[in-house]
């Protein structure tokens, strides 16, 4: 099928792509694109009777991932305000992507500070058929803050997860936080220690990752634009046609307009296809107001106010 890139793409068309034709539609978009990170255990939400996902959706961005959704009981979740994922995919008619974590090899809820991360979250194979099943856009490969993920745990996941489902499935895989067991990626301390992040995001990518998740400059602490252009460069460059995105977290996220124009800037720098924020604002998504800074500084007034807009196309 013929693919519309994605940042100029109605409802209409999103909804019958699969995982390649949303990976394609994502590389012809050369850089614009916007993903929002929807925390939903912390609560229903910034608005009365409608979802932080809707809410990003309507200032600006092309694809939102549901952190903390219970794979075991959907009907539990608080941030879902009611909602299954696919009457949720229904409104929005915009990617929805699930984060599942990849805890730390030995770990159980016993032994880790954060156990919603474990248990109902991760990427088990009952819960990676489940999300598939309910209609998840792309699955998102981590750790969580507290829960001692290494890139070995992240490694392990995708390849089992590519072996299983291949193209059926769009996989980012990385690690932009919980940099205390380990370096998030790019960071000047891997190299430090002897470890080659090229060499990482090449295992990454041979074991089938679509999208390699790194951090954000101005946002990671030490990480700044030439740290991840070099790898963004590199992801690239090693097997044409895989995509990289940019993680703007660390609770900068809840910052001001203006902090958040800067970094996106810095951001777009890079080269990267994707670029995400966070979930740490007070309502467990990033205010508004910052989804939609960051929409423009992206892509301008133009494809902003189309993706506003079009959702009913």
């Amino acid at each position: 099928m013929s693919v519309t890139r994605l940042i100029s793409a109605p409802g209409s068309v999103i909804e019958g792509y699969g995982p390649m034709e949303l990976k394609e539609s994502i590389y012809k978009s050369e850089g614009r694109v916007l993903c929002g990170q929807h925390f939903l255990h912390g609560g229903t939400g910034l608005v009365m009777g409608i979802t932080n996902t809707e809410l990003m959706f309507a200032f600006g961005a092309d694809m939102v991932m549901l952190n903390t959704f219970d794979l075991e009981d959907p009907a539990s979740i608080p941030g879902m305000c009611g909602l299954t994922l696919p009457e949720l995919k229904a409104l929005c008619r915009r990617p929805i992507g699930i984060y599942l974590g990849c805890p730390r090899q030995g770990t159980t809820s016993e032994n880790t500070a954060d156990t919603w991360s474990l248990d109902t979250t991760t990427a088990t194979p009952e819960h990676v058929e489940r999300a598939i099943e309910l209609g998840a856009d792309f699955l998102v490969l981590g750790g969580n803050p507290g829960t001692g993920t290494t890139l070995d745990d992240v490694l392990r996941a995708t390849t089992w997860i590519k072996e299983r489902y291949g193209d059926d499935v769009l996989v980012w895989a990385g690690k932009w936080e919980d940099g205390i067991t380990e370096p998030v990626l790019g960071d000047p301390l891997a190299a430090a220690q002897g470890r080659d992040d090229k060499a990482v995001i090449a295992r990454l990518i041979d074991a089938g990752a679509d999208c390699i998740d790194l951090p954000a400059p101005g946002s990671r602490g030490g990480i700044t634009v030439e740290c991840i252009r070099e790898l963004v460069t590199y992801v690239h460059s090693y097997k044409p046609g895989t995509l990289a995105m940019c993680f703007l977290n660390s609770s900068v996220e809840g910052s001001d307009v203006d902090t958040i124009r800067e970094i996106t800037l810095l951001m777009k720098q890079t080269g990267a296809d994707i670029h995400c924020i966070g979930d740490g604002g007070f309502g467990y998504a990033s205010t508004p107001e910052n989804v939609h800074q960051m929409s423009i500084t992206l892509k301008g007034k133009n494809y902003t106010y189309w993706r506003m807009a079009s959702v009913n196309r």
